[in-house]
């Protein structure tokens, strides 16, 4: 019965593998190019190292803790990593292929601008008067209505 859960540990973790290592030739950017490591190969890799420990520690008389730390490793680096990887993109204004959602700051002063051309002056002006500064949400949700 283990052998059978120990293949299917390390056939799971060959196909997320291998899964991971082809997301990251055939993503068209890096934005999209980091899921496949950081995901499906870190998970890949993590399965690959469990099943590992555990044959070294049935098979053997002692305990195998270094696969495990090593997973454990990963497991943290992984998303670390690919944080500072996407936030030194976005600093340097990398071109993404994904649209990007336009800011709640800009649809609130376009919102604003299209009561004004619309004639309902009067509406925007009571609504934002009640307003605090503290909640800009309230101005938003008062000039919806």
């Amino acid at each position: 019965m283990l052998e059978y859960f120990l293949s299917f540990l390390i056939l799971t973790g060959a196909l997320l593998t291998f899964i991971g290592s082809l997301g990251l030739v055939r993503l068209k950017d890096l934005y999209t190019r980091l899921h496949g490591p950081t995901k499906a190969t870190t998970l890949g890799v993590g399965s690959l190292l469990i099943a590992s420990s555990i044959y070294f520690s049935t098979y053997t008389e002692s305990v195998s803790l270094h696969e495990v730390l090593i997973t454990l490793f990963l497991f943290i680096t992984a998303p670390v990593s690919a944080h500072l990887l996407a936030k030194a993109a976005l600093h340097l204004n990398l071109h993404s292929i994904a649209k990007t959602p336009e800011n709640d700051t800009e649809a609130e002063s376009s919102a604003t601008d299209n009561a004004d051309l619309s004639g309902n002056a009067e509406n925007t002006e009571s609504a934002g008067s009640g307003a605090t500064q503290d909640n800009p949400q309230e101005t938003s949700d008062q000039i919806r209505q």
